[in-house]
């Protein structure tokens, strides 16, 4: 029962990027969308929402950049990553040759 409200906390760090990455996408898919859908009207301006879509660039980056980089240092921890991102260890000085 201790460990509720530190996994409660740890699922929250998951679930607010996760959001932020779809409601960016989201974004970047209704520019999109509102572009080529303004083809069809007579009186459209034919302008690309550039804004809008940057800032679900933006958004869907952050979150997801968030997500792999979680999921990245906690597989390098657990030792489960390709021996070229382990950590490098110094090797051990070479005994002196007389």
């Amino acid at each position: 029962m201790k460990q509720v409200i530190p996994r409660f906390i740890a699922v929250l760090l998951l679930v607010i990027p996760g959001l932020a990455a779809t409601y960016g996408f989201l974004l970047m898919k209704d520019a999109a969308f509102n572009y080529f859908y303004s083809f069809g009207e007579e009186q459209a301006s034919h302008q690309f929402e550039w804004w809008l879509f940057l800032g679900g660039f933006l958004l869907f980056g952050a979150g997801v950049a968030f997500i792999g980089g979680w999921t990245f240092f906690r597989d390098r921890k657990r030792n489960y990553v390709s021996s070229r991102f382990r950590e490098k260890r110094p090797r051990p000085a070479r005994p002196e040759s007389k």
